[in-house]
């Protein structure tokens, strides 16, 4: 049987709109459950004998679905762009272009990048309030300065507030003028780890996003994806704690 489900939740699961959108579609009354309108925020439902209705429109929960892509360098977190560049949705194909990505990584950046259709789930693992580990590789113009694990621990100023790393370890690059930094952060505001780099003056030569809270890139080939197992969905799922 089918655990009920918040009725703005289910909104939101079946694509409706955001959740938080799907709560002003229950207090502007244009949703009805069983031929009823409900106004009632919270109310529950259950996704397989509920009959759902946006402005009279039957809507119904798409199956769940998340994958996993190792996004190249070179590629941007869009649908489109109008340069003609690769973007994420070229790798996928068609018939994900209706995912959303979980967050993003810039163009030159590569790794791991989660796309699904749960947007209300992916709106919650990237508020600041989950602080969801990001876990990053970055290859840098060695050799560093000493302070450097220091400072970022400590925290830098950027021009939207200071910025701080949870970890920070330091191994050799795949040059000898060069030195990889493992670095864990808790944030993922736009271009953070390039800027913490700036603001410590050290060089970026690659930037990869190895982790996303429990998962991990492993060995997936970079421009390859693969369908998250059950068990690793659910471990998102926990993460989020508005739930």
């Amino acid at each position: 049987m089918a655990a009920d489900m918040r009725l703005q939740k289910y909104l939101a699961r079946a694509g409706v709109a955001s959740r938080r959108a799907s709560e002003e579609l229950i207090r502007e009354g244009r949703v009805k459950v069983d031929g009823d309108v409900v106004t009632v925020l919270g109310t529950k439902v259950d996704p397989q004998a509920c009959v759902v209705e946006v402005d009279d429109r039957q809507v119904q929960l798409e199956p769940s679905r998340w994958i996993m892509l190792h996004k190249p360098p070179g590629c941007l977190c869009t649908r489109s762009d109008p340069e003609g560049r690769p973007t994420v949705y070229d790798l996928i194909g068609p018939e994900f272009e209706s995912l959303f990505h979980v967050g993003r990584l810039d163009y030159m950046s590569e790794g791991m990048l989660l796309l699904t259709n749960e947007g209300a789930v992916a709106e919650q693992l990237l508020h600041p309030r989950n602080r969801v580990l990001r876990c990053y590789e970055v290859t840098v113009a060695g050799p560093i300065p000493r302070d450097v694990g220091t400072r970022l621990r400590n925290g830098v100023e950027l021009d939207d507030g200071p910025a701080w790393v949870d970890d920070f370890r330091v191994r050799p690059g795949p040059r000898p003028d060069q030195v990889v930094l493992e670095l864990s952060l808790r944030e993922g505001r736009n271009r953070e780890v390039r800027r913490m780099m700036e603001a410590v003056d050290l060089t970026i030569h690659a930037l990869k996003r190895v982790a996303f809270g429990p998962l991990e890139l492993g060995n997936l080939p970079r421009g390859s994806w693969r369908s998250l197992e059950e068990g690793e969905i659910d471990r998102l799922r926990a993460l989020n704690r508005n739930e």
